[in-house]
Formats: C-alpha cells, structure tokens, sequence
C-alpha cells in the first residue's frame, strides 16, 4: 500500500528541502510526497488521489493567488478524511485562530520542526495500517 504526504508551496527550494530531511523514508517506501505549488494545483491533485492513501497535507498559508487559508474549507470539503498541518513564517494568534477554525489539524511555524513533523508523519502512518 503506497501512502502520500502532499506538500503545498509556492517556493521552489520546498521540495528540495523536505526531499532532503525525509530522504531515508522516502528510499525505504515509507511514504511518498506529492508536491503542489499552488492552491488550485493542490485541490487537483487531493481530489485525483482520491483512491490513493493520502495521509497528510502539508500547506503554505502565503501563496499567490489562493491562499493556504483559502484553499483550507475546500480541500477539508474534498477530503474530509485528510488532516492539513497549515505551515507559515508568521505565528500570531490570530492566524493560529483562522487556520483552526477553518479545519487546520495544527499550525507549524517556519523554520519547520522537522523532528515534530516526522512525528506527526509517523503518526499518521501507524493510523493508516
């Protein structure tokens, strides 16, 4: 059974990065990441996985065009089986409050916990065997 992470970001470095950090996971067939640049590209591809394990969506709040924030009551609407982690540079309560309100599992700031990630990661896996 193949399970999916998919990432949403609009910087290009993103993909390299988490590439990097979960290099081993993704070698050993743990999971496998998706990665999305947009909003609308991410509701694509959530709704073309839909047979597929999609276990996590990672997102970016501060995108061009739709926001993360935006794009949040859709894919929970598509998806409603996937938790969303919303990722942001700006922790404030009120983005806090907005993303949660709107479906977010949780808020991550940047730079990005990847030790809690991967907990969280591992997590989500235990539940989808």
């Amino acid at each position: 059974m193949s399970v999916y992470i998919l990432v949403v970001d609009d910087e290009p470095d993103v993909e390299a990065l988490f590439r990097q950090q979960f290099r081993r996971d993704l070698r050993a067939g743990r999971f496998l990441m998706e990665f999305a640049s947009s909003a609308p590209a991410a509701l694509e591809r959530a709704v073309a996985m839909e047979d597929a394990t999609l276990i996590l969506i990672l997102s970016d709040i501060n995108m061009p065009g739709m926001s993360g924030l935006e794009m949040l009551p859709i894919v929970r609407s598509v998806r409603p089986d996937v938790p969303v982690i919303m990722i942001t540079a700006y922790g404030d309560a009120e983005t806090r409050r907005k993303a949660l309100a709107n479906g977010a599992t949780d808020l991550m700031t940047k730079p990005i916990d990847f030790a809690a990630l991967r907990q969280e990661i591992d997590t989500r896996l235990e539940q989808a065997v």
